[in-house]
């Protein structure tokens, strides 16, 4: 007897010892919230093994990260000065992979790695409606942001190629290039099965934004600033080849070639939203995890890091020499100071179009998987709906970008259903919280 009570308060003392770790432990697969399934056998949307190599889910990732905000990097460093973006961009960098840590622990707590099936599991059928909304339409607003950019920039350097005036020509018109980017380009990738095949194309559309970024240094030691007089011209004792580059309209006298560290003006307001979307990827990091080969927790950690350790980079310098290019005359979109009559910067212009044009199908697997998993959770693989679910989407996207004249509204529906997902996020946070303080030592409802 006095060994049994010996036993039994041990194995209580370990039980309080350990509880604190419980969650810190819980295996992948061991349920925390509470099965909202009724009596049935949950479907799994993800339950597959995944293919995808290391390397090739880094590429992914890091061209999900990699988007158009990368052109007003510039512009934001020249609003705060050079020490406050670099703070600015540590810390928004720091919380980006923290929030893809505390994803993905959420994932391996419910041992599911889907979005749509987080929010059912959190908060019911409400919460997979709402959860897979958000990604849709967040995906569909950076889908047309892309395509506006092509719609934008496509024309003008088709222009500035052929070196001549053709206006009227039906290839310069941006309404038919998209169409045809979308079907030439976008859809063939958009039919592939799984998000891991995109990996190639992902290698090259990052390899188009380090051609960018190359660009960028160089010319920062061709065009020489003249704080004397309002001009911006290019050093033809170094590069005679290149043509005069001409200031931007709103380039004064007060506009120096001098670096500010730290400065605030009335514009440093968009700074920080410029920074949190450089470095939105969140839709995209279950799906990637989804596809690893062997995953786990750790794995895809360290994919995550490494893609916003090589994206963080790559910010860096671009604003750094981008900024020190230009100064305080930098321009909200960095490609618009340089020349159009600048044939290196009329091919990296291409090559920022091709990367953003190559991003579209990455941004669009996630919007496939929400839509199949609201329509149909309990459906195999077909690849007559996966097929119609790609065209229908480009199609809603391309008459969005055509019809819609400018960039802002889509930024605004953008900006909104980002709002809705901030509402989201604490409902669950605070859920999680409640059922914590209520019955904290309980894991998965034993």
């Amino acid at each position: 007897m006095e060994l049994d009570k010996m036993m039994n308060g041990h194995c209580e003392k370990r039980t309080e010892e350990d509880g604190f770790d419980a969650l810190e432990n819980i295996p992948e697969r061991e349920e925390f919230l509470p099965n909202k399934t009724d009596g049935k056998k949950e479907a799994k949307f993800t339950d597959f093994v995944g293919k995808t190599s290391f390397g090739m889910s880094i590429f992914n990732l890091s061209n999900a990260i990699m988007g158009s905000g990368i052109l007003g990097l510039a512009y934001a460093m020249s609003n705060t000065g050079i020490m406050l973006f670099v703070i600015l961009i540590v810390l928004i960098a720091i919380l980006s992979a923290y929030s893809i840590h505390l994803l993905l622990k959420s994932a391996g707590v419910v041992g599911i790695r889907a979005y749509e099936q987080l929010g059912y599991r959190a908060f019911g059928a409400t919460g997979k409606v709402i959860a897979a909304c958000v990604i849709t339409i967040h995906n569909i607003g950076a889908m047309s942001s892309y395509l506006f950019i092509v719609k934008m920039e496509l024309p003008a350097v088709i222009k500035g190629l052929l070196d001549k005036e053709t206006n009227d020509e039906w290839y310069v018109y941006g309404s038919n290039l998209i169409i045809i980017v979308s079907i030439c380009v976008i859809l063939p990738l958009a039919l592939m099965r799984h998000l891991g095949y995109l990996g190639y194309t992902s290698g090259f559309s990052l390899s188009c934004m380090f051609f960018f970024l190359i660009a960028v240094i160089y010319k920062k030691f061709v065009i020489a600033c003249s704080s004397e007089h309002p001009s911006i011209s290019t050093n033809t004792t170094t590069m005679p080849t290149f043509t005069t580059t001409h200031p931007p309209a709103d380039y004064t006298h007060n506009d120096t070639c001098k670096a500010e560290l730290i400065t605030l003006t009335p514009q440093a307001a968009y700074t920080i939203p410029i920074l949190a979307f450089a470095f939105v990827c969140h839709p995209e990091v279950l799906p990637i995890y989804t596809e690893l080969k062997n995953p786990s927790k750790k794995r895809m950690q360290n994919v995550a890091n490494i893609s916003i350790l090589a994206m963080f980079i790559m910010y860096l310098l671009t604003a750094i020499f981008g900024y020190l290019t230009f100064y305080g005359g930098v321009k909200d979109e960095l490609l618009k100071n340089y020349s159009t009559n600048d044939t290196l910067m009329l091919c990296v212009r291409l090559a920022v179009l091709v990367a953003v044009t190559l991003t579209v199908p990455v941004v669009l697997f996630p919007i496939r998987r929400a839509v199949q998993q609201l329509l149909f959770p309990d459906k195999p693989f077909h690849w007559v709906r996966h097929i119609a679910i790609a065209v229908i989407l480009l199609i809603f996207v391309n008459i969005l970008v055509i019809f819609v004249p400018d960039i802002k509204e889509i930024f605004g529906v953008i900006a909104m259903f980002a709002a809705l997902g901030f509402l989201f996020m604490v409902m669950s946070i605070t859920s999680i919280i409640i059922q914590w303080v209520s019955g904290g030592n309980k894991v998965g409802g034993h």
